[in-house]
């Protein structure tokens, strides 16, 4: 009897080394498990200014794959604006000078503003004239002091490596708008809006306010199609994109990758200046653009694709009408709700 008792006791342990080892202890999956459940995701470039989903899916508004969105990010208050300068201050058609945009935060100007690389790049500026009828799609270079810089060409300047870069140039006078477009690391995507003022004679106006569904670029005939349907806002708009050269439709294989996507479409409104950046893509052969406008109005738009390392940039026009009783979507200016 007197050795039951100790008996007993190794048989329990035993059992519970045995089961030990063959049910560890899983925290690396128990984690990974919960993050799953708590998951947030998010459209990359924030068309809806912060507004999260539980499933993965596509953004209604540039149509991109949501990403899972860190917590840090969701949780970040910070407000940040774009510290623009120009040497000289007042900028003058055909002559040169410097643009230098600083992302900063809002109440805590001195501190440094790390940025993420988005589509290849860590700032994307759009610069677009008041009646819309110019464009630029530039990348300002960073400099040690946290700066982004254009570098403005004077009349008869060449760019260096041609235009899309690092270069622009202001060969009429008049009001501009420049969209800096940015992501600051643990923050959600930016879109600042700047006004730019240059002297000199102002480009004669040649707008129409009336859609534009048809257009050529280099030698390629573009057209929009919305299906026999209408666009207005709040509701999905759906448009299927035909780019032929020669009477032939150019097929997912004929077009490059440009900035991490087969197509770029920049879209901005007449009046407001509400900035919306899509990305269309390709189902089997056809490259359709889905979107959803906030706000109605006559937006001016440029396709951007590129082929044989060239990057084509082709203008349009769409006219959104108004949503049902009177109805406007999350507001989409300044991307915070590309």
């Amino acid at each position: 009897m007197k050795n039951i008792f100790p008996a007993s006791i190794v048989l329990v342990l035993s059992f519970v080394a045995f089961w030990g080892c063959n049910n560890p202890a899983k925290p690396a999956e128990d984690a990974a498990a919960a993050v799953a459940v708590s998951a947030k995701y998010i459209c990359p470039m924030n068309c809806e200014k912060g507004k999260t989903y539980d499933q993965p899916g596509t953004c209604p508004v540039c149509n991109m794959n949501l990403e899972p969105v860190k917590a840090e990010e969701t949780g970040n208050t910070a407000e940040y604006f774009t510290d623009f300068v120009a040497t000289p201050q007042q900028l003058e058609a055909g002559k040169p000078a410097l643009l230098s945009f600083t992302p900063r935060i809002k109440g805590n100007e001195s501190a440094a503003v790390p940025l993420d690389l988005v589509h290849e790049k860590k700032m994307h500026l759009i610069l677009v004239s008041d009646d819309l009828s110019w464009f630029d799609h530039i990348h300002p270079e960073y400099q040690a002091n946290g700066a982004y810089e254009i570098k403005v060409l004077g009349k008869g300047e060449n760019f260096t490596n041609g235009r899309g870069h690092s270069e622009t140039r202001f060969d009429a006078g008049g009001k501009y708008w420049a969209f800096a477009d940015f992501k600051p690391s643990g923050g959600l995507n930016q879109v600042n809006k700047i006004e730019l003022n240059v002297a000199g004679t102002p480009a004669k106006a040649s707008v129409s306010d009336q859609p534009k569904m048809a257009t050529t670029v280099d030698g390629y005939a573009i057209k929009f199609d919305t299906h026999g349907g209408t666009i207005a806002s709040g509701s999905p708009a759906h448009l299927h994109i035909d780019i032929t050269e020669k009477g032939q439709r150019l097929t997912p294989d004929k077009i490059e990758n440009y900035l991490g996507a087969k197509a770029h479409v920049i879209l901005v409104e007449a009046t407001t200046k509400e900035f919306v950046h899509v990305h269309p893509e390709f189902v089997g052969d056809e490259l359709e653009m889905n979107t959803t406008f906030a706000k109605p109005g006559t937006y001016r738009g440029w396709l951007q694709f590129q082929t044989k390392g060239k990057v084509h940039t082709a203008d349009f026009a769409l006219k959104v009408d108004m949503g049902k009783d009177g109805h406007e979507g999350h507001g989409h200016d300044d991307h915070s709700g590309h």
